[in-house]
């Protein structure tokens, strides 16, 4: 017997039989939509966390007060200043950063009109926003006058002014309280979600220097020199990044008067080593999502063997008839092992068609999540299912083959 008289005397076995072979193949169904499914969202929560990081900046390096730990934490140590950004801001000491920006930011209660909120205010310089990529959809962003003056001007994330002046104010011009200090509004920015550094929609930003002297005068260090939470440094372009991030290195270490054998007291974090480091964290929430969903191919494999076994005793007879007339063992072990493989392959068919359903259905219910079907994660599970399939069915069908043909025919 021929690979296509056993697919045919399979197909044959499984039409006798439609409502066991179809709950049969309904663990396998199960088990591969579940694979191709959450791969998908898997894949899709990295492909956004890669653009959210991307949306920051282009050719962006970010400089923090601490160090990362060992085991991934951040220990924070207030030791950058203002001064640390204006000496990167020198050509002569970073040559390969195209703009630097600093932020001073602190938790502040901000009012308008009898509405109070708690907020995060940054100082920030005029560049900030092309640094962030901020983009203004009401008045403007701060000026170098703005720095210059100390002026009292506040531009608002979206969600402040629809905090502060709901759906259908209209914030310009007017003045709100920042920690019992009246700011005049100048700009409103537009929506931008959330991102690697949380959410910038609920952020104000004043100038650095009004900061320093109107909201945190108390952010000094020992020297009386003004702290900063971070400072941001974009690179004149992506092959300049590892060249400014050494220089940004060399210089703080200057600066900060560390020896050679001392750890920093900063960390420089560019873009690529946050995508690395994100592509990894969900790579590791991809294989676990897609080991669970396994488990349940697992499941549908058993179902196989259990009615594989089923059908060995149900066809013993069959078996006898056709060994007697001259079948072979590899005869009646292709057989069962091709129904096996047929079922299986049935249901990862239906499996990858209900897998992409339920993935095109939830990127439709979640705004910011896509869910992404890969060909890999389709090979992945149809490779899965055939397995199944095979591992699954090789021992019914190896007790097939060697039923004695004389006992066989007695079995009743």
């Amino acid at each position: 017997m021929d690979l296509a008289d056993s697919l045919r005397v399979a197909i044959g076995a499984m039409s006798a039989n439609k409502m066991r072979s179809s709950l049969t193949m309904l663990g396998v169904i199960i088990g591969v939509a579940a694979v191709i499914a959450l791969l998908s969202i898997g894949q899709g929560v990295q492909k956004m966390v890669t653009e959210q990081i991307q949306s920051a900046g282009s050719n962006l390096l970010m400089i923090l007060p601490g160090q990362i730990t060992e085991a991934g934490g951040f220990e924070f140590k207030p030791t950058l200043t203002y001064g640390d950004a204006q000496a990167m801001a020198d050509p002569m000491n970073v040559p390969d950063a195209a703009i630097v920006a600093p932020t001073m930011e602190g938790n502040t209660a901000v009012s308008y009109d009898g509405e109070d909120l708690s907020t995060t205010t940054a100082g920030v310089l005029a560049e900030h926003d092309l640094v962030r990529n901020l983009e203004v959809v009401l008045g403007r962003f701060l000026t170098t006058q703005d720095i210059d003056r100390r002026a009292r001007v506040a531009v608002l994330g979206s969600n402040v002014a629809e905090q502060l002046f709901g759906e259908d104010g209209y914030p310009l011009d007017q003045t709100i309280r920042i920690n019992r200090i009246p700011f005049k509004v100048v700009g409103v920015l537009a929506e931008k979600g959330a991102g690697m550094m949380g959410s910038e929609d609920g952020y104000i930003y004043v100038p650095i220097t009004t900061a320093q002297s109107r909201l945190f005068p108390q952010r000094r260090d020992l020297s009386g020199k003004f702290m900063v939470t971070m400072i941001y440094v974009q690179a004149l372009s992506d092959q300049g990044m590892d060249a400014a991030s050494q220089q940004v290195n060399d210089l703080l270490r200057y600066r900060h008067k560390i020896s050679f054998q001392d750890e920093d007291d900063f960390s420089v974090i560019s873009q690529a080593d946050l995508v690395a480091i994100m592509a990894e964290v969900t790579g590791v929430l991809t294989l676990f999502l897609g080991a669970i969903a396994a488990i349940s191919l697992l499941v549908g494999g058993i179902g196989i063997m259990n009615i594989m076994l089923v059908s060995v005793t149900e066809r013993t007879r069959e078996i006898g008839i056709r060994k007697a007339v001259g079948a072979k063992r590899r005869d009646i072990l292709l057989q069962f092992l091709v129904e096996s493989m047929v079922l299986s392959l049935l249901g990862g068919g239906a499996g990858i068609a209900l897998g992409f359903l339920l993935a095109l259905g939830v990127s439709q219910l979640s705004e910011d999540l896509a869910t992404v079907v890969s060909m890999q994660s389709i090979v992945l599970a149809t490779s899965f299912s055939l397995i199944v399939g095979v591992v699954f069915g090789l021992y019914p069908a190896l007790r097939a083959a060697r039923l004695h043909p004389i006992e066989a025919l007695r079995y009743e």
